[in-house]
């Protein structure tokens, strides 16, 4: 739980520095929080082994895409990178609407 609320904060990160013309601070934050760079900090290898296999693919799905977000953020066009970052909230949103703690 922790992870995913780090990664909501990342994620409200990128957004302000995407709002206030950043886009290189936002690739920053989505490589080093959410992308494939960060699974090492996250212990995704020891997370994963309790995770069921649809979920872990939904959080591989997620890290895959803040890599591709963070190569267009840093090319600087600005309404290709917000595309590219509605592909990381849409693998959120997918795992989240199927897996929940009861």
């Amino acid at each position: 739980m922790s992870n995913m609320r780090d990664h909501l904060l990342a994620i409200n990160e990128i957004l302000s520095y995407m709002g206030s013309g950043d886009p290189d601070m936002a690739a920053e934050v989505a490589e080093q929080r959410l992308g494939m760079s960060s699974l090492q900090s996250h212990g995704a290898s020891h997370i994963a082994k309790f995770m069921p296999d649809g979920m872990r693919q939904a959080g591989m799905s997620m890290h895959r895409a803040a890599s591709r977000f963070a190569m267009k953020a840093q090319e600087g066009e600005l309404l290709p990178a917000y595309r590219s970052l509605s592909e990381v909230t849409s693998a959120c949103v997918a795992c989240h609407t199927a897996y929940r703690i009861r």
